[in-house]
């Protein structure tokens, strides 16, 4: 038998119990010890296909779980299923999930009481904390996976990051088609009340990041807080050039000065950033790469647009973003039909 467990995330405060009754203690130790869905039956055996979907997934290539002359030569009786896939084996599809919480259906009755319960308490949001396996043997192609939920604990009411809650633990026990125990999940969740945004704490929002200035673009940056565009521009052959540069790349020549964009241009490119978040930023964050009508490009965001409106060659022009006193920087929305004309 081996033990597998996944990270913990609970992030848990210390709570007070509830007083009134409808959120007593009472009616969740009612639980403890109580089965909320009875064994059932996978719907379909352990299967290449699905090992092989899952194991591409993961990037595992492990060659026992595809390889039968491989999973042979260790021991073996043939391909074996990864034991991360135990709970996969019992998993059903949308319809039958739904067709649980029907009244009348003796599927997961006591899930359905459970869950109307903490409904009723406000606990309307869930997310998974825990997962614990225990391991009794591996399952090989053609075993028929049942499993059996048991409520072991719910947790007195608690404070979270999330918002006050329970933590509900049940044990999932996994069987074959012989009824021998192949694992058993220890499995927790919280159901919490979201908070809402008359309660949550704000943080003052984040500076912007500092971008690493240098004396090759101090200059840009410095016209950048009186609000005006600048490109450089060789003195050599006249050739504008951006980001800046110590030396013109046609010429060679090391002397420049500064040319005043027009502050118009067009969407050369772009992409829509949802991911990682920086609390500098609002979201969805467009990135674009505008094109200015002097030819140059910058990296920037637009502004005044949903994504889904921001089309390549899109017509924009200059606006300023004043993030702090001492960094300006140039963003860029549509222009309006009657501002082209």
């Amino acid at each position: 038998m081996t033990r597998a467990d996944t990270s913990r995330a609970s992030g848990t405060t210390t709570g007070r119990e509830r007083p009134d009754g409808e959120r007593g203690t009472q009616h969740y130790e009612d639980f403890a010890g109580r089965e909320i869905v009875p064994l059932r039956e996978g719907p379909d055996p352990v299967n290449v296909p699905m090992i092989r979907h899952w194991a591409e997934a993961m990037g595992d290539r492990n060659p026992v779980y595809l390889d039968a002359a491989a999973a042979r030569a260790t021991g073996r009786p043939g391909i074996v299923a990864p034991a991360s896939m135990t709970q996969a084996w019992t998993m059903r599809g949308y319809a039958a999930t739904v067709a649980d919480t029907v009244e009348g259906s003796n599927a997961g009755a006591g899930a359905r009481e459970l869950n109307a319960l903490l409904e009723k308490d406000g606990y309307t949001s869930v997310v998974a904390t825990d997962s614990e396996f225990e391991f009794h043997r591996e399952l090989v192609v053609g075993d028929r996976v049942s499993v059996r939920e048991v409520v072991e604990s719910i947790s007195p009411e608690k404070a979270t990051a999330l918002g006050v809650g329970r933590f509900v633990t049940t044990v999932r026990t996994y069987t074959d088609q012989d009824g021998e125990v192949v694992a058993v999940q220890r499995w927790r969740l919280l159901r919490f009340r979201p908070k809402t945004p008359s309660t949550e704490k704000r943080e003052p929002k984040a500076s912007r990041p500092r971008p690493a200035i240098n004396r090759d673009n101090a200059f840009w940056f410095e016209a950048a807080r009186e609000h005006r565009l600048v490109i450089q521009r060789c003195s050599g052959c006249a050739t504008l050039r951006h980001p800046p540069g110590p030396c013109c790349p046609h010429c060679g020549s090391f002397e420049w000065d500064a040319a005043e964009a027009s502050g118009r241009g067009h969407v050369y490119s772009f992409v829509v950033n949802h991911h990682p978040r920086h609390p500098a930023f609002e979201y969805p964050l467009i990135v674009a790469v505008v094109e200015l009508d002097e030819g140059t490009r910058l990296i920037t965001n637009l502004v005044g647009v949903a994504p889904e409106e921001v089309e390549i060659g899109m017509p924009v022009a200059l606006e300023w973003l004043d993030a702090d006193p001492d960094l300006a920087l140039p963003v860029f929305r549509p222009v309006a039909q009657e501002e082209q004309d």
